[in-house]
């Protein structure tokens, strides 16, 4: 009877776990405090960090071409497969069925995501050659903070190994 009781709890929770999942997923963009994104200010300021960086680097008129391809790869993907599923189907498959359905579909988003750093991680290493020792210079400086930013972040929102957000740090 014990055994009985704690399975029912422990399907309980892995029932309410999987909802509240489900539920976070029609939550839109977020930032990484939680909060909406606007899309729209997202690309703005996106454009403006592209811009204040092409005038950072003086960019010649014969560097045009590679800047251009530059910043055409750094545009946020539009095709990314994986966005939501469709409830309805969700819905009609059983339990075993639904978790391999979301675990194909996260693989799929992952291998999209994976193929999409690496274009743009290509991309950046082409440009960064047709860029003039100073201007590498200058580049290195500014992806060094930006990687300052991300660290930043890292240490505001810790997650262990497996991705999931732990406690945030004490004030």
């Amino acid at each position: 009877m014990k055994k009985l009781i704690q399975s029912l709890v422990l399907a309980g929770v892995m029932a309410t776990a999987a909802g509240a999942a489900f539920a976070q997923m029609d939550a839109g963009p977020m930032g990484p405090d939680g909060m909406h994104r606007d899309p729209a200010k997202m690309a703005q300021m996106h454009a403006k960090h592209l811009s204040e960086l092409k005038a950072k680097l003086k960019i010649t008129a014969s560097q045009e071409p590679a800047w251009n391809a530059f910043t055409e790869s750094m545009k946020p993907p539009s095709n990314l497969p994986g966005t939501r599923p469709d409830r309805a189907e969700l819905d009609k498959l059983t339990t075993p069925e639904r978790i391999d359905k979301m675990r194909a579909l996260r693989k799929e988003h992952m291998a999209a995501m994976e193929a999409e750093m690496d274009k743009r991680a290509d991309a950046t290493k082409t440009f960064y050659a047709a860029l003039t020792p100073e201007q590498q210079k200058t580049f290195d400086a500014e992806h060094a903070r930006m990687d300052k930013r991300g660290e930043r972040f890292h240490k505001m929102h810790p997650a262990d190994t497996s991705g999931k957000a732990l406690t945030p740090p004490k004030p």
